[in-house]
C-alpha cells in the first residue's frame, strides 16, 4: 500500500511543491494548497495538512515556506503532529529516527530544489528506532 502524503504550502514555497507532486509520484499525494503563487498567509495550508495527519488520514506532511518556521510553529500547534524544519538530509533523517517527526517543513528560499528532493527522500525512507527516543516523545505533550 502506498503512503499518503499531505503537503501543502505558501506562496514561496508553491513552486517547490508544485515540483515535490511529480517527484513523489510513487506515493499517493493531496495537495492542500496554495494553488498559486499569489501572497497567501501560511497557517491556512500548515493547519489543514497538520489535521489531516493528526487524524490519522494521511501518514505523513511535508509543508513548505520561505524559511519553514512558519509552518513549523502552526503545525506543532496540533496534538499528534512533531514537525521539524530541515535544510539537510542529515537532520531530515535525525528527526525521523530520534523524534519520529511526523510532518516535514521546507525552507524553500534556503535550499535547492535538488536539495529539497534529497531531504523529502530521506525523510520518508528513514525509520523511528524507538527505544530511548520514545520515553522522550511520550514527554512532548503535556500531562493532564
Amino acid at each position: 500500500m502506498k503512503l499518503k502524503l499531505a503537503i501543502g504550502s505558501d506562496h514561496a514555497g508553491f513552486d517547490y511543491k508544485t515540483t515535490l507532486i511529480s517527484y513523489l509520484k510513487d506515493y499517493e499525494v493531496k495537495d492542500f494548497g496554495s494553488f498559486d503563487s499569489a501572497s497567501v498567509d501560511y497557517p491556512n495550508f500548515a493547519h489543514p495538512v497538520a489535521e489531516a495527519v493528526a487524524s490519522g488520514e494521511f501518514d505523513y506532511g511535508i509543508l513548505l515556506c520561505g524559511s519553514a518556521n512558519g509552518v513549523a510553529i502552526t503545525a506543532n500547534k496540533h496534538q499528534l503532529i512533531r514537525a521539524g524544519i530541515c535544510w539537510l538530509p542529515e537532520i531530515a533523517s535525525l528527526i525521523r529516527k530520534h523524534n519520529n517527526a511526523n510532518i516535514l517543513c521546507i525552507p524553500a528560499r534556503f535550499v535547492s530544489l535538488p536539495e529539497a528532493q534529497e531531504i523529502t527522500t530521506v525523510f520518508l525512507n528513514t525509520t523511528f528506532e524507538g527505544g530511548r527516543h520514545q520515553k522522550r516523545i511520550d514527554k512532548i505533550s503535556p500531562h493532564t
